[in-house]
């Protein structure tokens, strides 16, 4: 009889906990149809460029569904270096000279396999010459993939930590009792965010320094920009998770945002390979934060690019971080009215 109280107890509890429900039903589903729609999409199928390549060759490359663009020398380099194809591909005495883009080693693989195939079986010339533009031989998916999650651990843990610790200063009575001095909201958000933030940038270099030096993921780049893409990723996520924290009223249901607010972003980061999936999906990662962190630290990590090719990632992070703080600013109103 206590057992079915106590179980009646509960199922009365999650009833009035409509947006609990809410998330236990939808999130997971959710969840599940990005997944669907990431590991149910098309092959993908390697773009080349090709320059002084024999007609025999770029129609091998086509019938085996190869995205196959013809360049001449001088466009070739600005092609690759712009992450625009996989390769170029040169012939120069009969012989294949590949220059790999190399940020990715899962795509210079496919690039290799399908010419050595064709080069061999079809015009049986000399084994191609390979080269790496970024990366090197025998390039880890590990190297690939650390920038991404460097830069979703520290946007995970920042969200989660300042979201429950704001909230813990609304539901402890805290917040009512500042809200009750002549302080303004506007001050509030960014005392917090800057009393946070400068426990960010030491958290932003240690994850940095340790990923780098201590489990060596690849880094040709400045190690400055890491530490700037690294806070600006602990700012954001420092000011979406002091405004999602509105929205929740303990901390379990502040938990429960993880799947709406993380768990997409993860998917549109880069660490699965979103060309293969539809053309507006794809474009629905360039609505995320995380995909903005993710390019640049791929950009300066394993391709040792500089400021003027992350600038605009850096500009959406500002812009981002500031939108938020407004809104949570917004947000305090129903605490009180200035």
């Amino acid at each position: 009889m206590r057992v079915e109280s106590v179980m009646i107890r509960i199922l009365l509890q999650l009833g009035h906990d409509k947006r609990t429900i809410a998330l236990m039903i939808f999130a997971p589903i959710l969840v599940l149809t990005f997944m669907s729609f990431i590991f149910n999409g098309s092959t993908y199928h390697p773009k080349i460029g090709v320059v002084n390549a024999p007609l025999s060759f770029i129609n091998a490359l086509e019938d085996k569904d190869a995205k196959v663009i013809r360049y001449d020398e001088s466009s070739s380099y600005e092609a690759l270096n712009s992450s625009k194809v996989d390769a170029i591909i040169n012939f120069e005495n009969g012989t294949a000279h590949i220059e790999l883009e190399g940020s990715d080693p899962n795509k210079s693989n496919a690039v290799i396999m399908l010419t050595q195939s064709i080069t061999q079986q079809s015009l049986s010339s000399p084994k191609p010459d390979i080269t790496h533009l970024y990366g090197y031989e025998n390039m880890s998916s590990f190297d690939n993939f650390g920038p991404i999650l460097i830069g979703f651990f520290v946007f995970f843990f920042v969200f989660l930590v300042a979201g429950v610790s704001f909230l813990g200063e609304r539901t402890s009575g805290t917040l009512e009792r500042l809200l009750a001095t002549p302080i303004r909201r506007w001050e509030i958000v960014v005392g917090y965010i800057l009393g946070f933030g400068v426990f960010t940038v030491i958290q932003s270099a240690l994850i940095a320094w340790y990923s780098i030096s201590v489990l060596n993921i690849m880094m040709v780049g400045s190690f400055a920009l890491v530490l700037l893409i690294t806070v600006l990723t602990a700012m954001v996520a420092l000011s979406i998770g002091t405004f999602i924290s509105a929205f929740a009223n303990n901390e379990m249901q502040m938990i429960q945002f993880i799947p709406i607010i993380l768990v997409p972003q993860l998917f549109f980061s880069g660490l699965f390979d979103l060309s293969t999936m539809s053309p507006w999906l794809q474009a629905v990662g360039r609505f995320t934060p995380l995909w903005y962190v993710a390019d640049a630290l791929r950009n300066i990590m394993v391709r040792g690019k500089g400021w003027d090719d992350i600038l605009i990632n850096v500009v959406v992070l500002i812009i981002t971080c500031i939108f938020f703080m407004m809104a949570n600013i917004l947000v305090l109103k129903k605490y009180r009215k200035i």
